[in-house]
């Protein structure tokens, strides 16, 4: 198989902050596999807080370049043992094996002519809504992008440290709308469980990561005075992390990334199911393709938060859309995302 890469940076429509840091622009790697007349596409968005920085993602595919291109195509899941045997088993590694994982998905779906959902026996009639994220502001600007997408069903809130109820009073106050609220490890235990009887009150339905990922002994007593679903995320990164999180947590949020593909997050969902966990998966800020490509784990979900591209002020694709939220699938095998003609250009693939 071709490996190609393309890399990409585009505005956001908002600067956006959460507990981690702040971000005004995407950057990353898109990965074409191109063999027998078929291109399969997948994503690598740099995100320093993993260690996943452009430079390194760019060395981490050159560095399987000579595997990529000796493998012939083959189910994506034994071309996903393959490089995972190749690659650092760390965070930015996994997000190279993801890029190249969703690629090998969409190229087996379009040599097969059938969505990649659908090649694994899932119904795509039931789909959980999108939330929108409203990244940390002034309570003036947050509740401006609310404004902006007003029609919204759900919206995440980040929050950290010093900012809790007197954000969510404020929002609630724009909006009828379900709140969900995600503090990205930046509170205690005590905190957590003062603040929770007001998030309920408010119409949050869940609290997604709210201690350290480390904090197991905090989570305990989380989970023994809670009132409200509590969501692992930086908590449940790999395969290994789903069994431990189900002592403490009432839920996964799995990411692509994070994870290493769609081969370990279906996994990683599958045994949620098994040890009655409530599903969720989530995005970074991506373009279209990483977008497409978790797509393909709708059926499989309680809650996604799907709206990284919509955080984007353009994008590099089409794919799947999100009408007031819900998800509308293509009609196009593999992973559904089309390249756009002016990108497509930019990639000299015109």
């Amino acid at each position: 198989m071709k490996l190609t890469v393309h890399p990409y940076a585009i505005p956001l429509r908002h600067p956006f902050r959460i507990a981690h840091g702040e971000q005004h622009h995407a950057g990353g790697l898109l990965v074409a596999l191109e063999a027998d007349g078929i291109t399969g596409w997948g994503e690598a968005p740099a995100v320093g807080h993993y260690g996943a920085t452009l430079e390194r993602l760019r060395a981490g595919l050159e560095g399987v370049r000579a595997v990529v291109e000796k493998t012939p195509p083959m189910p994506p899941e034994r071309f996903w043992e393959r490089l995972r045997a190749v690659l650092p088993d760390d965070a930015w590694g996994r997000f190279v094996l993801c890029a190249l994982d969703e690629a090998m998905h969409d190229w087996w779906g379009r040599a097969h002519d059938q969505p990649t959902w659908r090649l694994w026996g899932l119904e795509a009639d039931r789909l959980p809504v999108s939330n929108y994220t409203v990244g940390l502001d002034s309570i003036e600007r947050m509740a401006a992008k609310i404004e902006e997408f007003a029609d919204w069903p759900v919206f995440k809130i980040k929050l950290d440290r010093d900012h809790g109820l007197e954000v969510l009073e404020a929002l609630r106050a724009r909006t009828d709308a379900v709140f969900r609220v995600d503090a990205n490890c930046a509170w205690s235990a005590r905190r957590t469980l003062e603040l929770m009887p007001g998030l309920k009150r408010l119409g949050v339905e869940l609290v997604e990561q709210p201690l350290a990922p480390d904090d197991w002994e905090g989570m305990r007593r989380v989970r023994a005075g809670r009132c409200l679903p509590v969501i692992a995320d930086e908590s449940c990164q790999t395969e290994a992390d789903v069994a431990r999180c189900a002592a403490v947590f009432d839920g996964i949020n799995v990411k692509l990334t994070k994870a290493g593909g769609l081969t370990p997050a279906r996994r990683m969902l599958e045994e949620a199911r098994r040890l009655c966990l409530r599903r969720m998966a989530g995005c970074m800020v991506e373009t279209s393709v990483g977008i497409a490509a978790l797509a393909q784990l709708l059926p499989l979900l309680d809650w996604v938060d799907m709206d990284g591209a919509l955080l984007l002020a353009g994008d590099v694709a089409e794919g799947v859309r999100l009408e007031r939220g819900r998800p509308v699938l293509p009609e196009m095998p593999g992973n559904g995302a089309t390249i756009r003609p002016d990108w497509l250009v930019r990639f000299g693939r015109d």
